[in-house]
């Protein structure tokens, strides 16, 4: 037993870099006084452990699929691309901390160190391989995020949003628990390929027991993914959490659930099991609500920050529909949109993070003649906000089009409607940015301090594989079609 957990070791050595890493930041925190500002052991320290942690990654990446530690973790190419795609999204959201205005000096190692844990309960919610360890996952991502939420403590809107947090994240947990405890009555395991196993053999009466107790399972990852009915949350937590926080929110416990919904649906649905129809009906409702809902909240809102939340519910609901197939296609189609939606995010919300650094707010008025002040700032944020609508030839376009293209294969036709007419939504809002920054005059001439020469340069190295992949898009098409579910 002891040699096969040596085992099971050797094959989570990211995770445990990622243990060793956030330890290693609270013992390096307590060498400094507290109004020492001049922290640099920690920034080096931070962006080391997450670079290595990523290259433990992408070594992973020629290790075969096995599940560990008793079964109940895998490890396979789709949940080590994901954690791949989790770890850029914590490196870039800490770099915007460090600058960033919104987070106090004093509490910047705070949110490294809070942003390893989560990120510590993403990697474990992407590999898990029973309910026990999908329970482990989320509240390790939910409890450090409710205080990473209100991070701003002296600001109101930073205490209320960690408060709806806390509230919402509690009650979607119950809810979450007790779909749990009605499947392992039904099914007598919490092994996922036990579970998928024995609902094959169900009669009548339990397959309707099982029906709702899915849906109340599907509580907890739809509260972490934002998906409607459990979005509520979202926009005020975007909104009054500093934008650093906003930023890693919008990445890594989305995608973290993403990939936790995408492994259930695999392993649960891809057989011609008894709950397969009813599954995909409840996935193609939600998406098309997911994204409906999102667009159209989006379209009244006069904060940027809290229409990219709106704008990130409806992404959400672009990879849920991804799913609706069950099948590679899909998966691939999900993992492509996946990096492409990590670019564009980080993008967007670094600018309106130095704008809201600047002038105290996130207004779309505050965009107003960028172009007439940083050229350079005003131009990828339009090819952002091009990107985001789905319009061609940028890595946006594609990876809406492998959607639809995979639900087309489906024959979901509805679904894929719907998808191509919420695109349509959401050029009004996403081009209203781009109008004011090109087409107004700007309200003043003031230097923006935050713009300097490597945070544009930053910034438009991001924005690079926004245009690179809408065009040389096949590789990295190969690269996501690679990352495959691993079912023992």
């Amino acid at each position: 037993m002891y040699l096969n957990y040596l085992a099971s070791i050797s094959r989570y050595i990211p995770e445990l870099l990622l243990v060793v890493l956030m330890v290693g930041l609270i013992l390096i925190e307590t060498t400094y006084a507290e109004d020492d500002k001049n922290k640099r052991y920690i920034f080096i320290t931070a962006c080391v452990g997450l670079v290595v942690t990523f290259v433990s990654l992408v070594i992973n990446l020629s290790g075969k699929s096995e599940a560990v530690f008793s079964n109940s973790i895998i490890i396979d190419p789709f949940s080590t691309v994901m954690k791949m795609i989790m770890v850029l999204g914590t490196l870039a959201a800490y770099y915007l901390s460090t600058f960033s205005k919104e987070i106090y000096e004093t509490l910047k190692t705070e949110f490294i160190i809070m942003a390893v844990g989560i990120l510590i309960g993403g990697m474990i919610l992407a590999s898990a391989n029973n309910m026990l360890m999908i329970y482990i996952g989320i509240e390790t991502l939910s409890i450090i995020s409710y205080v990473m939420a209100s991070l701003k403590k002296n600001d109101e809107r930073s205490s209320e949003a960690g408060l709806k947090y806390a509230l919402y994240g509690g009650i979607s947990s119950g809810i979450m628990l007790f779909g749990m405890s009605h499947m392992f009555g039904v099914l007598g395991t919490i092994q996922f390929t036990g579970m998928a196993a024995n609902i094959a053999k169900l009669n009548h009466t339990q397959i309707l027991i099982m029906m709702p107790s899915f849906v109340l399972f599907f509580a907890g990852i739809g509260y972490k993914i934002a998906a409607v009915p459990f979005h509520m949350w979202s926009p005020d937590v975007y909104e009054g959490s500093p934008t650093p926080v906003t930023t890693f929110f919008a990445i890594v416990p989305k995608l973290a659930g993403i990939s936790a919904l995408v492994r259930v649906t695999m392993i649960f649905f891809e057989t011609q099991s008894p709950l397969r129809v009813g599954w995909i009906g409840l996935m193609m409702v939600i998406a098309a609500l997911t994204m409906t809902v999102g667009n159209v909240s989006a379209i009244g809102q006069k904060s940027v920050k809290r229409m990219l939340a709106y704008s990130s519910i409806s992404h959400a609901g672009i990879m849920i529909a991804g799913l609706t197939m069950i099948n590679e296609i899909g998966i691939r189609a999900i993992v492509f949109y996946a990096i492409i939606y990590v670019f564009m995010t980080l993008v967007a919300f670094y600018i309106t993070s130095i704008m809201q650094d600047k002038y105290g707010n996130d207004h779309f008025e505050r965009f107003q003649g960028l172009i007439y002040r940083y050229p350079f700032m005003a131009i990828v944020m339009s090819i952002v906000m091009f990107s985001l609508t789905g319009l061609p030839p940028l890595a946006g376009f594609v990876a809406k089009w492998n959607i639809i293209n995979a639900l087309l294969s489906a024959k979901f036709y509805t679904l894929a409607i719907v998808l191509v007419l919420n695109s349509v939504v959401s050029a009004y809002y996403y081009l209203k940015i781009v109008r004011l920054m090109t087409l107004k005059q700007p309200e003043s001439h003031e230097t923006i301090e935050e713009f300097s020469f490597i945070n544009q340069f930053i910034i438009v190295a991001m924005t690079a594989p926004v245009i690179i992949l809408g065009i040389f898009w096949e590789s990295i098409m190969a690269f996501a079609g690679s990352a495959k579910i691993f079912i023992p």
